[in-house]
């Protein structure tokens, strides 16, 4: 789903939060309230609503847990003001709120299984033995995600209350559509993952044997450069394949460049020219992780392993304004602008284009449709890419840094 449709999404299930609850709240009113200037309350109606919504939306974005059913609970029985409340899973209870746990918890679970077959909201009697107690009717909703019924929202009132069935339901969707959100974060995450997976594949055995025959050829003839070949050969392999976070900065993902073409001009010696143009104030620019070094790679191989002659990559950084633009050149062989956009759309598989394809999806699903990549290429005449990175953009940011080991 793209970001506008999420974004609906979210506005969608706020507007039938607010719907519900304002709408139940306006109900409940006594008829002798009719003759008052409604003007203000109902503001004062929505505004509470959509604020306590905003401090419950968090922890349901990260998925139906005990940790954050307990963190949402207390701002939903507020949002609903009902007696008690809690929240469910398909087996056990994840979190109550209210009086009456002790002896009401432990029999929640039965009515919850009825509405589980069902997947209809349904309102019952508690059937209370206590006196004192004062949960006489419950109202349950389920939670629903891409992958059915989830779970269940379990309000709690004094009296059988149409105006709490219909305010419950609505909570409950509003709910469901922070819960789904939080499926397709992990979905993107999920996606994001195994397309850096395959950029790692394409670090291929050949590269690294290359790479260590390259050093080998060095250590009785030039030991001092073998060993820092060495050097770079691990700080880049370790930064390739790390395990965490999805992000880099500008500085990391160039320093890993010029690893990678250390051990190229170690192996293609002068046939390989390289120019580093980099400006400084750009180099703590958050962007996604490994999309700059594949592309070198195709220049490379482009440039130098189809071909017998010499190949210049020029690699550029320059500060534009609210962005940083990124171009890297090289004067290969080149590439049919009809087989790119093939490549690119998805519709021709090359193990030479995945580095193409896999970093223009990310720049889109990262950034929109707008930051994905610009080349100028043809057949013989090389190729130039383009990119650029918003220098602040919520939900981007680097991790953590990496250390070199040179």
């Amino acid at each position: 789903m793209t970001g506008t449709g999420l974004a609906a999404l979210a506005a969608a299930g706020v507007v039938l939060l607010v719907i519900g609850v304002v709408v139940g709240r306006l109900t409940a009113r006594r008829g002798g309230e009719r003759d008052l200037d409604l003007g203000t309350p109902v503001e004062r109606a929505t505004f509470h609503t959509l604020h306590t919504a905003s401090l419950a939306a968090p922890p349901l974005r990260a998925g139906l847990t005990e940790d954050t059913a307990r963190k949402a609970a207390r701002r939903l029985r507020s949002l609903l003001g009902t007696e008690a409340l809690c929240l469910t899973d398909r087996e056990t209870v994840l979190a109550w709120d209210g009086p009456a746990a002790d002896h009401h918890r432990p029999r929640v679970m039965e009515p919850v299984a009825e509405m589980l077959e069902s997947g209809r909201s349904m309102s019952v009697r508690t059937d209370c033995d206590e006196l004192e107690c004062p949960l006489r009717w419950a109202v349950i909703a389920p939670l629903t995600g891409e992958e059915g019924v989830l779970g269940a929202l379990v309000a709690y009132g004094s009296r059988e209350s149409a105006v709490l069935v219909r305010a419950t339901t609505e909570v409950a969707r509003w709910v469901s559509v922070q819960l789904e959100l939080a499926e397709l974060d992990r979905s993107r995450t999920r996606l994001i993952e195994a397309e850096i997976r395959a950029l790692r594949a394409q670090i291929s055995p050949h590269f690294i044997f290359n790479s260590l025959a390259a050093i080998a050829s060095f250590v009785r003839t030039d030991p001092e450069r073998a060993r820092e070949l060495l050097l770079e050969f691990a700080d880049f392999t370790r930064y390739s394949f790390r395990r965490h976070g999805d992000f880099t900065n500008l500085a990391d993902e160039l320093r890993s460049i010029e690893q990678y073409l250390a051990l190229a001009g170690a192996r293609f010696g002068d046939r390989l020219k390289v120019t580093l143009q980099v400006a400084p104030e750009v180099l703590p620019v958050t962007l996604p992780f490994l999309c700059l070094q594949p592309l070198v790679e195709n220049a490379v191989k482009h440039g130098l392993e189809d071909s017998r002659n010499e190949c210049r990559v020029t690699i550029a950084a320059q500060d534009a304004g609210a962005e940083a633009m990124v171009t890297i050149e090289d004067d290969g062989v080149g590439m049919d602008p009809a087989v790119l956009r093939a490549i690119l759309a998805g519709e021709r598989p090359a193990t030479s284009g995945i580095g193409l394809s896999n970093v223009d999806e990310r720049l889109r699903q990262v950034y929109g449709d707008d930051y994905g990549l610009v080349i100028e290429t043809g057949v013989g005449a090389g190729m130039k890419i383009t990119m650029r990175f918003p220098k602040y953009r919520s939900g981007v940011h680097s991790s953590t840094g990496r250390r070199s080991s040179g």
